[in-house]
């Protein structure tokens, strides 16, 4: 009877000063290895009176908290607060969690332990662009012609519950991310692949957290070759038929010349003016800008878009366009590329 007593005061003593009860209240099942999922504790406080409750989560293996403060509903004593997490690794544990009051007075906090997680790793064809989401879809897509051997291709798309940052794609000649906008439930991409001009349509796959299986998209490819103005234009144009009908206009203009040389007569001046006038305006879409020394040449004309190249030297170059901010020039190599309008110099 003693023994029992004892044992019943240490527990009663250990509990006397606990503020919060703390326990994991949703946990998945299983887990896909790349899937954002969410975690619940349940909390109930034994205090009237506290600004919030605090969360420190440690060690925890194979995942990344991806929200610091999370979604809480209240029933009655209860709460209950939402966190996201992403699977990283094949094999993950639950992080311990140490939940503490935030009041006027110091409280202890309270500690749980995180258990292991059921992770599941795909076995993905190789068209798998990494993406796991609840949906992907595409927005909206555009091809080019990128140079004699390849197309590009210039795709939004969105994503729902998805780590779209992690999109990539097998076997393409160049590829990568133009602008990004990520959160853990709603995401969006802009990205661009360089892919084989044989190619007739480019398909891939997304794993369907939702329907638990793979889905296959298709971008069927039509190279547009229209003078556009967004930010997928990147074919050059075609400079040699201008040039030609500069020659011809000069021609015009130097068979005016001699007629009036000939006739005497003034009136064929028309022939020399006209001509002048039409040579002028090529020469004027065909405008030379200077490039100052350390400009990045970018792929597409969007902030934080791929550098392929530095210029190394103040540079002439041949301006073909502009959209917004930026001017699309051809280089040396007849490569197109987009600089920023503030890296164009005075001559």
């Amino acid at each position: 009877m003693k023994y029992l007593l004892l044992t019943l005061f240490i527990f009663v003593s250990l509990h006397a000063n606990k503020v919060i009860y703390l326990s994991y209240e949703d946990v998945p099942q299983r887990v896909v290895k790349g899937e954002i999922f969410p975690i619940t504790l349940k909390s109930l406080s034994t205090v009237r009176d506290f600004e919030d409750i605090h969360y420190d989560f440690f060690n925890l293996s194979g995942l990344k908290v991806l929200t610091q403060d999370p979604q809480r509903v209240t029933k009655g004593k209860y709460f209950y607060d939402t966190f996201y997490l992403l699977s990283t690794q094949s094999w993950a544990k639950l992080p311990d969690v140490n939940a503490t009051l935030i009041a006027s007075k110091e409280y202890n906090s309270t500690i749980i332990e995180g258990k292991k997680l059921n992770i599941i790793t795909l076995n993905p064809k190789k068209n798998f662009s990494n993406i796991i989401a609840n949906n992907f879809a595409l927005q909206e897509f555009k091809t080019t012609s990128y140079d004699q051997q390849h197309n590009i291709i210039v795709f939004v798309a969105s994503a729902i519950n998805s780590d779209i940052g992690a999109i990539h794609f097998n076997n393409v000649y160049k590829q990568g991310i133009e602008s990004l906008e990520e959160s853990y439930l709603n995401s969006k991409v802009t990205y661009f692949l360089v892919i084989d001009k044989r190619i007739e349509n480019f398909s891939f796959s997304y794993f369907n957290l939702l329907k638990n299986r793979f889905v296959t998209l298709t971008i069927p490819i039509v190279v547009d070759d229209d003078s556009v103005t967004t930010q997928s234009d990147l074919k050059p144009k075609d400079q040699s038929k201008e040039r030609l009908k500069m020659a011809i206009a000069a021609a015009v203009a130097l068979f005016g010349l001699l007629i009036i040389l000939w006739r005497k007569k003034y009136i064929y001046l028309i022939f020399i003016i006209i001509p002048l006038i039409y040579i002028a305006s090529l020469a004027m879409s065909e405008k030379e800008i200077c490039i100052k020394e350390g400009t990045q040449i970018r792929l597409l004309p969007v902030e934080n878009g791929t550098i392929f190249e530095t210029t190394q030297t103040k540079q002439r170059l041949l301006q073909e366009g502009s959209v917004k901010n930026f001017v699309k020039v051809q280089l040396k190599n007849e490569r197109i590329g987009w600089v920023k309008n503030e890296d164009i110099c005075s001559y």
